[in-house]
């Protein structure tokens, strides 16, 4: 690994990105709903979903689309604060979500959770903090380091966001009554709500 060729600083990245993949947060809240309407098997593929598009977030960001948008303070504000509407939405739409037959409404599948990874402000303060904390210029082309970066990032981030998906499936068994369907699909909203109203005032 030429571009990342000391030990010390890949066990670092990948530390990092065990945390900051596997805190709370927008998309591990979705991933939790996800969960305990489909179970782990099922929900694989929004896992899968959500951990490519984190890394591919990440790749742009060390590519230079954050470098970008942080020059347009316009730009990157409609982002910031239409990331955060989105967000919100769902957290209504999970609240009252009603059907019996699943606990949410939250997106399922690889591509939905890709997507959302680029309205998720935790997902650009992550690509941020790890542009400005790894990237090394003697380390060889941003395109390799962004590679690397993507690479280590998706495999780290697996392992780490599937106890997210875990804990809902194994909720499963306490969601037989519309009562507790209904707690849950609120819990998930009021996370899902203050994870982005945190995040949507962090500066990044």
């Amino acid at each position: 690994m030429e571009v990342m060729h000391d030990p010390a600083r890949v066990i670092a990245f990948v530390t990092f990105s065990a945390v900051v993949a596997g805190t709370p947060g927008p998309g591990n809240a979705l991933l939790t709903a996800v969960g305990a309407r489909a179970g782990v098997r099922q929900g694989l593929a929004s896992l899968l979903g959500q951990a490519t598009g984190m890394g591919a977030l990440l790749f742009a960001v060390t590519l230079g689309l954050g470098n970008v948008l942080l020059a347009h303070p316009l730009a990157l504000q409609v982002l910031k604060w239409g990331g955060a509407a989105m967000l919100c939405w769902m957290a209504w739409r999970i609240a009252t979500a009603g059907h019996a037959g699943g606990a949410t409404n939250a997106p399922a599948g690889f591509l939905p959770m890709a997507a959302f990874q680029w309205v998720n402000p935790k997902g650009w303060l992550v690509g941020v903090a790890a542009v400005a904390t790894f990237l090394d210029r003697r380390a060889g082309s941003a395109l390799a380091q962004a590679v690397i970066f993507a690479i280590l990032f998706t495999l780290v981030a697996i392992p780490s966001c599937l106890p997210w998906l875990a804990f809902g499936a194994a909720l499963q068994r306490f969601l037989r009554t519309p009562r507790a369907r209904r707690v849950l699909n609120g819990a998930m909203a009021v996370l899902l709500a203050a994870s982005t109203i945190l995040l949507v005032w962090t500066r990044f």
